[in-house]
């Protein structure tokens, strides 16, 4: 495992925590108005739980990042490996901000739920990038596509209980 320096950690890290924070004004937008008018799922968690879970996840994200910035890379094919990892890692980035301007600042779950399956898959090939660099950096994301699953199950279990 290569570790990453400080500044890309710090960089990496504030990046994806911006991220998530500018998303969450679309979700603030109706998470008190229209998104209460929702019938949900009995496994729906409270409201207060996915601040703080998401900020761990940008901070696995972000750190999980910096190491596959950090990494140089020997050879032109590793160069590549790891320039692809990065898109993807970009890509599925903007995936999960565009999930809280469809599903909450678009009130559609329909839309949102079509999303956040394409998100899963670009988490899923991210994970498998990273891992053709540093192990445990694609480890680290783990976490966020375990959540990411959850949360595309209680996206289609919204859907259904209100189409």
């Amino acid at each position: 495992m290569k570790k990453a320096n400080l500044t890309k950690i710090i960089l990496s890290i504030s990046a994806c925590v911006l991220i998530g924070f500018l998303s969450s004004f679309a979700t603030r937008s109706s998470v008190d108005t229209w998104f209460l008018t929702l019938k949900k799922p009995f496994f729906n968690p409270p409201s207060w739980l996915f601040a703080p879970i998401w900020t761990i996840l940008y901070i696995l994200m972000g750190y999980s990042f910096s190491i596959i910035w950090n990494n140089k890379g020997q050879s032109r094919k590793s160069k590549e490996i790891i320039k692809n990892a990065m898109m993807l890692f970009g890509i599925q980035l903007a995936l999960n901000a565009i999930w809280s301007i469809l599903f909450f600042g678009l009130c559609n779950p329909f839309l949102a739920l079509i999303e956040i399956l394409l998100l899963w898959l670009m988490i899923f090939e991210t994970i498998k990038a990273f891992k053709k660099v540093d192990v445990y950096a694609s480890k680290l994301l783990i976490p966020y596509l375990v959540w990411v699953s959850f949360a595309t199950i209680l996206n289609g279990s919204i859907w259904f209980l209100n189409s």
